[in-house]
């Protein structure tokens, strides 16, 4: 007996078929290719946080030996232009002057004290310029002078702190209104200007924590903080890279097995 076989005839395929395959593929080359574009930017944003780590560090480590450091006479007239944040902020110097009671100033506050104000007044150096003092802090009960006149000293007084960078127009709430003699923040130049003092240096000085006559204004209560969190976002950034890598791998093989 014999057997017949058919062959089974291949039709080609309808224009219409290769041409939606044909769009198939590329919108999944676009999009492997957008993928990747996002891996490399998710990528490139965890080595900026782990470069950010380790500028961090060092930052902490500096400011850290500044802090402990034995202080220095603060930098005077010749040197004030060299004065910069990067290089001084957080320094512990010591100032040898007369304070301008009758120029003091009140900068609200809130510290682990409670809420009140920092109390700012101009050190009269020898040679006739000055240094914004923050002598410290006052309760708000206490922000009269008139209540804590013991502590008002006339003669020359030798003060130890941290140099501080000035803090212009005010806080991140609230603005300085100047006219209103209400201050946010300790803006030397303002400040100084709003009390008539003139060549005032372009910094203020923290004091630190030696006890004042009548115990107050309250020294030493500056605070250090660096949040460093740095690492965290270098590791989201980076297993967000991870995971567009892995749907990149998935886009790829179904393409793969599509063909």
């Amino acid at each position: 007996m014999t057997v017949t076989k058919r062959r089974r005839q291949r039709h080609p395929q309808a224009p219409s078929e290769k041409s939606e395959r044909r769009r198939h593929r590329v919108k999944r080359a676009i999009f492997a290719i957008c993928l990747m574009l996002l891996a490399a930017a998710l990528a490139a944003l965890g080595t900026w946080q782990v470069q950010r780590l380790t500028w961090k560090r060092d930052l902490i480590a500096r400011v850290d030996q500044r802090v402990h450091a034995a202080p220095m006479p603060a930098p005077t007239l010749a040197d004030w232009n060299k004065v910069n944040a990067t290089d001084d902020e957080y320094r512990r110097v010591t100032a040898v002057g007369v304070l301008a009671n009758d120029k003091e100033t009140l900068v609200y506050a809130s510290t682990a004290l409670g809420p009140g104000y920092w109390v700012m007044a101009p050190l009269t150096l020898a040679d006739g310029t000055s240094i914004l003092i923050n002598r410290g802090f006052v309760p708000t009960d206490r922000r009269d002078p008139a209540s804590r006149r013991e502590e008002q000293r006339s003669g020359p007084v030798a003060i130890t702190g941290l140099m501080r960078m000035t803090e212009p127009k005010g806080s991140l709430l609230q603005s300085n209104d100047v006219a209103a003699d209400r201050w946010y923040s300790r803006d030397v130049a303002a400040i100084t200007q709003k009390r008539g003092v003139s060549a005032a240096a372009p910094y203020f000085i923290d004091a630190d924590a030696t006890a004042n006559p009548g115990g107050l204004p309250v020294g030493g209560l500056t605070v250090i903080d660096f949040p460093n969190n740095h690492l965290l976002y270098a590791i989201t950034w980076y297993g967000l890279a991870a995971m567009v890598l892995a749907l990149l791998v998935f886009v790829l093989r179904g393409e793969k097995a599509a063909a």
